[in-house]
């Protein structure tokens, strides 16, 4: 049984993290391409060899490019790949999209990893969880917990700078990506999520990443969007013809009003209304 990590421990050594991995065996990473669960790829390819095994999860909201990163990010570290496909949608508590959201997606998520490696002697499960993580309330985080999923970045007592360098020294590729999140949580809560709502905001997206932007997120509130980005890169977001070749952008795929925040991003914010 995994140990319950209830705070974050005294920050261990990046050797330590491998060494307890190790002493447990053969382990299935959760990799959704952001940098912490690279970061335990290569942690566990450096542990167990070719008894680790990262898997991606596919579904609605999840962005292909996100699914392409995690298919880069496991080809540079070493480990085998594959990529499972869920569909949170098939449960009426995710849809209708009230705050605790996550943790009906992460339940389904979870079971399908565990599914995934019933046939392949995995004795440990592992996400990319680390200490920053904890600090707001995050349902999804419980519904690992309860599947049984082990956070080694927390163990190590780990946040996102931590994370990053450590990364950085061990050549994981996307050591300094921008954090993402599902495409879900750039849905209002108490608006309902649909397979069709979802294609249309990574359509969004996929377009103004395209125009050469680091970060995006396309917030929704029904047919309204609004569009962030890094807040030094606003004013070229705002600017002519961008803003038009934007609006059209986002009309095109189903959007009624589209503006830009001129706050830009800013992270760990709940959609309430636009």
């Amino acid at each position: 049984m995994r140990d319950t990590v209830v705070s974050p421990a005294p920050r261990r050594s990046g050797r330590e993290v491998v060494e307890r991995i190790a002493a447990r065996g053969a382990a299935l990473v959760a990799l959704s391409g952001g940098v912490d669960s690279a970061l335990v790829a290569a942690l566990a390819r450096a542990a167990v060899g070719a008894d680790a095994i990262a898997v991606t999860l596919r579904g609605p909201a999840v962005a292909a490019g996100e699914v392409e990163r995690a298919g880069r990010v496991a080809r540079a570290v070493g480990i085998e790949h594959r990529v499972v496909s869920v569909d949170p949608l098939a449960l009426p508590e995710y849809r209708a999209n009230t705050p605790n959201r996550c943790y009906f997606c992460r339940s389904v998520e979870t079971a399908a990893l565990r599914r995934e490696g019933a046939s392949l002697g995995i004795r440990q499960y592992l996400d990319g969880v680390q200490v920053d993580d904890l600090s707001d309330d995050r349902p999804g985080i419980r519904a690992m917990d309860e599947a049984g999923f082990d956070h080694p970045l927390v163990w190590a007592g780990w946040t996102k700078p931590d994370v990053r360098r450590e990364a950085r020294a061990r050549g994981v590729p996307n050591w300094d990506q921008p954090s993402d999140a599902c495409l879900s949580s750039r849905i209002a809560h108490g608006v309902p999520v649909s397979a069709e709502l979802l294609d249309r905001i990574e359509r969004g997206e996929a377009w103004v990443t395209a125009q050469g932007f680091r970060r995006v997120r396309l917030r929704t509130h029904g047919l309204d969007a609004r569009v962030e980005v890094d807040p030094d890169e606003v004013a070229r977001l705002r600017s002519e013809p961008l803003a038009s070749q934007l609006r059209l952008a986002l009309t095109s795929v189903g959007f009624s009003t589209v503006e830009v925040d001129p706050r830009g991003y800013r992270g760990g914010r709940t959609v309430t209304a636009l």
